[in-house]
């Protein structure tokens, strides 16, 4: 296959995410060939080779590529709640883009405890990454417990989206809901704990007050 156009590293690494997870969906995780990845998608085989020293590499790229896209999302709503639910959506999209790749690798993950221990500890920092960007503190003994419970909330709602056959992901979604549901109930009662910050709630009009024209 003919070289493709020259690419900036992160369209490059993109790139080769997608040749990887593309080779994934169709061989199994345990048979891609980065080499061969790189190869199909007319990449250049020298700086494959210097931006990603092996399979574990590119997944561990990709996930910094969707805490990217997570956190370009990070400041649409006005509090932690819906902050959270956008940004988790958004790691759910990125995912989706390599349905079939993604699901050979967690498949994989099963029998290969080094790899899934690597994932581990890259999404436990994707977690707190993404706490911050919400404005939920991650400090302290009560911040790694945050970490910790959101890294549970993306274990529960990536097991729907497994299933989540659907084009808008809508139970992917309704679990992320019920997922922050729950954490932000376990947040409230718990004792001791600093209580996050309340959605704004809109000014009272004075009485007789006239809406400026918009």
């Amino acid at each position: 296959m003919p070289s493709v156009p020259s690419m900036d590293d992160a369209a490059f690494d993109r790139a080769v995410i997608a040749a990887v997870f593309e080779q994934a969906g169709l061989r199994g995780w345990q048979d891609v060939s980065l080499v061969e990845a790189a190869r199909d998608a007319g990449l250049e085989l020298a700086r494959v080779r210097a931006r990603f020293p092996g399979r574990a590499a590119v997944l561990l790229r990709f996930g910094v590529v969707a805490d990217q896209a997570a956190l370009a999302a990070s400041g649409a709503e006005e509090n932690p709640r819906e902050r959270l639910f956008d940004m988790l959506m958004e790691r759910f999209e990125a995912l989706q883009r390599h349905r079939p790749g993604v699901l050979a690798l967690a498949q994989a993950l099963r029998t290969d405890p080094g790899l899934a221990l690597l994932l581990y500890g890259a999404t436990l920092r994707s977690m707190r990454w993404l706490l911050e960007a919400a404005g939920v503190p991650t400090a302290g003994v009560i911040g790694q417990l945050r970490v910790h419970g959101l890294l549970a909330l993306w274990l529960y709602a990536l097991r729907a989206w497994q299933a989540d056959e659907s084009e808008d992901l809508s139970a992917t979604m309704a679990a992320v809901d019920r997922g922050l549901d729950r954490a932000m109930q376990a947040e409230r009662s718990a004792p001791g704990r600093r209580p996050l910050p309340e959605p704004p709630t809109a000014e009272p009009e004075p009485p007789g007050a006239v809406e400026s024209p918009g």
